[in-house]
């Protein structure tokens, strides 16, 4: 759920202290360096935003993106974007559906407009969409943001895509890091060094490296900060069920350690 959901659902616990194992929002950035398979990138970039209409917790919706290559990934992502299906959601080749309840509705659209006030550029979308008497809205992309915009840190939860950009791995973390959030995020590059120092230092649950939203039975999951605590998934979520318990066993015969104690001291 929702963060403050998460803090109601804390807040009602402490009535019986009882333990609880949150997955909350994220606002997960994808860090995409010059060397990275750019069409890959892309392409999970798009499945970051689009799946799901973006209404889900692990949306890849911080694109950090080196400065050399922005308007190639850019230009890349946008193509890929516009031919990706939107419609009803009971046909197989639609890819985005309807948002799901009206007040979530009104919410991204609101974002949109803030979005576009603060002086970021829209590159793409931004429009409600007139179709099925649905609640649609188009897959859209703002470029020119800068970290401290709403639509750069607050979770949307729709079909909204925030391009950052960076010059140095110090400065993408930075970014990556600069948020209340810690789900997930991934980093694109070719450079192993990089894949992983960049990983170790970035505050979150999950991190790929050159894939994004994977995830296997044995892989525990779950996020940093304010996404939550607990794990699901792997041998850590079954100790979210659990309580440890120590039982002393005393073998052979007990003396007398402490009432009687005195009596052999010289």
């Amino acid at each position: 759920g929702s963060t403050n959901v998460g803090k109601a659902v804390i807040s009602a616990a402490r009535e019986n202290v009882k333990k609880v194992e949150l997955e909350l929002g994220g606002k997960n950035p994808q860090i995409i360096f010059a060397d990275a398979d750019l069409p890959a990138a892309a392409d999970a970039a798009v499945f970051g935003i689009c799946f799901n209409q973006g209404e889900c917790c692990n949306s890849g919706s911080r694109i950090v993106v080196q400065r050399p290559i922005v308007e190639q990934f850019v230009s890349e992502l946008v193509e890929l974007v516009r031919q990706v299906p939107i419609g009803d959601p009971l046909d197989e080749k639609t890819k985005i559906g309807a948002i799901a309840s009206e007040a979530q509705y009104a919410k991204i659209l609101g974002y949109i407009e803030e979005g576009q006030k603060a002086g970021a550029k829209l590159r793409l979308g931004g429009k409600a969409l007139s179709i099925l008497n649905g609640q649609f809205i188009e897959p859209t992309i703002f470029e020119s943001v800068s970290p401290d915009m709403a639509i750069a840190r607050e979770e949307i939860f729709g079909p909204v895509l925030s391009i950052l950009t960076f010059d140095t791995a110090d400065q993408a973390i930075e970014i990556a890091n600069d948020t209340n959030y810690g789900l997930s995020a991934s980093v694109w590059t070719r450079d192993l060094d990089t894949a992983l120092s960049v990983s170790r230092r970035i505050r979150a649950g999950t991190v790929w490296v050159n894939t994004f939203l994977e995830g296997y039975p044995e892989l525990p999951f779950g996020g940093f900060k304010e996404s939550g605590q607990g794990r699901e998934l792997g041998r850590f979520a079954i100790e979210e069920f659990t309580e440890l318990k120590t039982i002393q066993l005393h073998i052979g015969k007990k003396t007398s350690w402490w009432a009687k104690a005195h009596e052999n001291l010289p």
